[in-house]
């Protein structure tokens, strides 16, 4: 299992509050029912969800997802899997996945990643161990769904069968997932 250092967790939340959030706009992470469970039973008021093809979290008036208060998630430390994975985001093309890394125009982070090397790692791992497990807990037509959104900021960090990427973190993933 892969944590992320109490010092690079330090860097990455400075540069999300300078940020404000930016990923947050238009943002509607989806959402698998153990997610929902999750989050509902950490207070997320079911009112705050929507099936628009996928099960997903709302946006709110202003645009940035339903949770962003003040640039910040009100949720963190439970936040949906795809923001957990960020700046990495993911394809489907059959039995594989591919993970892409998202452009610094769209999320800062990505910055830091590409100088620290350890820091790339870290959070590409990690992003290998929970998007397998999301698209797992998701049917066909959701994930169909979710690969049709445009995402042109982006560069492939690497491709791999879901049931090799299931098998080899599957309890490591479990253990991560019930510690959070």
């Amino acid at each position: 299992m892969i944590l992320l250092t109490e010092t690079l967790l330090s860097r990455v939340e400075t540069i999300c509050l300078d940020c404000g959030g930016c990923c947050c706009d238009d943002a509607h992470p989806p959402v698998s029912s153990s997610c929902y469970e999750l989050l509902t039973g950490v207070g997320v008021s079911p009112d705050e969800f929507e099936f628009a093809g996928y099960g997903r979290l709302r946006t709110g008036k202003n645009g940035k997802c339903i949770l962003s208060e003040n640039g910040r998630c009100r949720i963190h430390a439970f936040k949906p899997e795809t923001c957990r994975a960020g700046p990495f985001t993911f394809d489907v093309n059959g039995d594989q996945i591919g993970i892409y890394l998202k452009h610094e125009s769209t999320c800062p982070i990505v910055k830091l990643l590409k100088e620290d090397p350890g820091a790339y790692r870290q959070q590409y791992v990690l992003a290998v161990q929970i998007i397998p497990h999301l698209v797992q807990n998701l049917t066909a037509d959701e994930i169909s769904a979710i690969c049709q959104i445009e995402e042109p900021e982006t560069k492939k960090s690497g491709r791999s069968y879901l049931k090799e990427l299931l098998t080899s973190h599957d309890n490591r993933y479990r253990a991560r997932i019930l510690h959070q």
